[in-house]
């Protein structure tokens, strides 16, 4: 298990199909999510940006 700390932007389009299936795609990308908690969010021009905090299995 690794904790584990992600930032990234969500287009617009793609926030509204489907914003928990997005954070989950960007992490599997870095191991098995066991746990992870949205910590920030942020309105930006090139969309919604997150930070994600998360425990992984890698």
């Amino acid at each position: 298990m690794q904790p584990f700390e992600l930032e990234l932007v969500i287009e617009p389009q793609r926030w509204r199909q489907g914003r928990v299936a997005a954070c989950r795609q960007a992490l599997a990308a870095h191991g098995e999510p066991l746990r992870w908690a949205i910590t920030a969010a942020e309105q930006r021009p090139e969309g919604q940006w997150l930070r994600l905090e998360a425990v992984l299995l890698v």
